[in-house]
């Protein structure tokens, strides 16, 4: 027989005797001491919202090897503190409701009361994400938005802006709040609408963790581990896993990098000369300069890969009776940097690419006949140019005598800044790589979400073929370090911006939007076109209640099974038809049409030498046929193929259609690092 037979037998037959041994044998391990100085992370507070139907990690800080007890419902979780300070546990799935209260115990406690049950989502992004209702930008009707805004099921909570080198466990945040007129100001716009449109269809709380930052690139988003595997991003995770220099040196040495760069700029720029510029004077000699038709950005003018300086320079004849006058001079917005100058005297000059440039010229300087316009651009990646509309480029008097300075300018090149290494990151500058997904959106992990949307795309659009393998592996990345399986990624194809073109063209952003939407190859995503609710001169279009609206149809439809439609006309396939192509879509929802009944526009079409023209294009069921009549024998259709396209085909849902291109040719962006 089998010792521990005999013992079980022993065991049954003395039930007095079983338990003083079980009491001898526990008694050796006496009950663990109540932890000290229990903390609990900071993504946990009043008013917080924790997912349903899944489990929920809870976890914090304390002295180590004491004993941390979380309750909540009914449910009672103890841990011991690791060596390291650190605890954790696993709470199980919980439905929907609330008011409950979470308390977390050693020897102090801390009670969290107002706690909901619903659902959470991860807002992140750039700018377009991070404006808020009120913010610089001011949404559409934000008054009305914000007075409207009482959802106290409705919780928010805001990671402040912060970067780090290395992983972070905590974020810098007042806490979570309910949804008021009071707070929601300062909120994200495009995460409170895509939140009011889900609590509204599903009637359940709803969380929302905003952490973005404006201005900033995907690979600042994404962990170390995961830019390793990007041949692109290799040597800039190794220098800064390698970088030990304090802050305060490495200000001092990129600072100085920058003096010397900035130096070696204007000197190279051959219109600088003997330190001062010379391309300004109102004399001189423009053999060797050529003419570009301006509003538009050099890289529709033959110069996709120039950035760096170029000057312009146009001759106008002030007529008598507005000479000696005060004028206004107005050029539209530049991309990125100007200096300008009236007749060698410099009027004005700024920074920034929306910025629309408008400068007083003294009518001292001004008089009748040839006056001299010059200015001097610097583009400092991407576009470069005066790239606004026509009719901004004029001269005014304060009678609203007006000359156009639209059509032909001379122009001639100062200095190509590809020639110089790159510019050196400033310790202070959110996009180096790792910095925000280690202070932003580590310490968010493990916290239980149903999902993330994404508002992001602006800052890499110079480099939209590099955005095909780092967007998917940023969304990768996140699922991995949460270890949620493929948790629903939500995101927003750019909106139409910049100057509408009068004939097709190449185009970064439309290299951008392209990638994005390849990105839905990748399981359990989705896209909220914008297409048709941005704005030409500005980069933030106000319109966020459309963005979160088809954000959240995508959330209704993908994770929450409702029967919606939620996109518009996808490109599925094309065929040829003797002169003619016919395209093929997804989506089509109740019919393709054009919206209001028009004619169909913004499709091109293209031989075999990859010169597109304007195309007729007419609805055919679910297809949408396009020919021209001089191109005999096409080969590619692109639609919406713009920075800024007129587009106009929607399905019967109201949503708009992608753009897209059937052909694969070198894009302008495809060697761009």
């Amino acid at each position: 027989m089998k010792i521990s037979s005999i013992y079980a037998q022993i065991f049954r037959k003395n039930t007095t005797l079983s338990f003083l041994l079980l009491s001898l044998f526990f008694g050796c391990y006496p009950s663990p001491e109540p932890a000290r100085n229990v903390a609990i992370n900071p993504l946990f507070s009043d008013n917080m919202v924790l997912q349903q139907n899944q489990d929920i990690p809870v976890w914090g800080t304390a002295e180590p090897d004491g004993e941390v007890v979380v309750e909540l419902l009914g449910q009672r979780k103890s841990t011991l503190v690791d060596s390291s300070g650190k605890w954790s546990v696993k709470l199980q799935p919980i439905t929907a409701g609330g008011p409950h209260e979470l308390l977390v115990s050693g020897e102090n406690t801390t009670k969290l009361k107002n706690v909901m049950i619903g659902e959470v989502w991860i807002c992140s992004g750039q700018s377009n994400m991070e404006m808020a209702l009120a913010g610089n930008g001011k949404i559409n009707n934000y008054k009305e938005e914000i007075a409207n805004a009482n959802y106290p099921n409705i919780r928010l909570i805001r990671a402040q802006r912060a970067k780090s080198t290395v992983p972070l466990d905590t974020i810098n945040t007042t806490g979570w709040q309910e949804c008021k007129p009071n707070t929601i100001p300062d909120f994200s716009a495009v995460a409170y609408f895509f939140g009011r449109h889900l609590y509204i269809n599903l009637n359940v709380p709803i969380g929302l963790i905003h952490s973005s930052w404006g201005g900033t690139l995907a690979e600042a988003w994404t962990s170390a581990e995961a830019l390793k595997t990007l041949p692109d991003f290799v040597d800039a995770v190794e220098s800064l896993a390698a970088d030990t220099v304090k802050f305060d040196e490495a200000m001092q040495i990129y600072e100085a990098a920058m003096k010397n760069r900035k130096q070696k700029i204007i000197e190279n720029d051959v219109g600088f000369r003997a330190g001062k510029y010379i391309w300004n004077a109102s004399q001189l000699d423009l053999s060797g300069w050529k003419n570009m038709q301006l509003p538009t950005i050099w890289e529709k003018a033959g110069h996709k890969n120039l950035d760096g300086v170029v000057w312009f320079r146009k001759t106008i004849n002030i007529p008598k009776s507005m000479s000696g006058k005060d004028l206004t001079l107005h050029l539209g917005p530049i991309n990125d940097n100007d200096i300008t100058w009236f007749n060698g005297i410099k009027v004005g000059g700024l920074d920034g690419v929306n910025k629309l440039r408008e400068y007083q010229i003294p009518g001292s300087i001004v008089k009748t006949g040839a006056n001299v316009i010059a200015v001097r651009v610097f583009d400092m990646g991407n576009n470069g140019g005066l790239w606004g509309e026509a009719e901004q480029l004029k001269i005014v008097d304060k009678s609203g005598q007006k000359i156009s300075l639209a059509g032909h300018w001379k122009y001639k090149i100062g200095f190509n800044l590809n020639t110089l290494s790159p510019e050196p990151k400033s310790p202070n500058d959110p996009n180096r790589t790792t910095l925000l997904y280690n202070a932003m959106l580590h310490p968010l992990i493990p916290f239980a979400i149903r999902g993330a949307i994404w508002y992001q795309g602006e800052s890499n659009a110079n480099r939209a073929y590099q955005y095909r393998t780092l967007f998917p592996t940023m969304i990768k990345d996140w699922r991995t370090k949460w270890n949620q399986g493929d948790f629903p990624f939500l995101f927003v194809q750019l909106a139409n911006f910049m100057k509408i073109e009068s004939e097709p063209a190449e185009s970064a952003w439309a290299e951008l939007r392209e990638a994005q939407a390849m990105a839905l190859e990748l399981p359990n995503t989705g896209m909220a076109v914008a297409i048709d609710i941005g704005d030409a001169q500005d980069i933030h279009p106000k319109n966020k209640q459309d963005v979160g609206k088809r954000l959240a149809l995508n959330a209704l439809a993908k994770v929450y099974d409702k029967e919606i439609a939620f996109s518009g006309p996808i490109y599925k396939s094309m065929e040829k038809d003797g002169a003619k192509i016919r395209v093929q879509f997804s989506h089509t929802n109740g019919g393709l049409n054009s919206k209001g009944n028009t004619i169909l526009k913004g499709f091109a079409i293209a031989g075999a030498d990859k010169k597109f023209v304007w195309a007729n294009a007419k609805i055919n069921g679910d297809e949408v046929v396009v020919w021209n009549a001089k191109i005999k024998n096409p080969v590619a259709v692109r639609y919406a193929w713009a920075s800024n396209p007129v587009c106009n085909l929607y399905n019967g849902a109201g949503l708009p259609a992608s753009p897209f291109r059937t052909d694969a040719w070198e894009g302008i962006t495809e060697n761009n690092k």
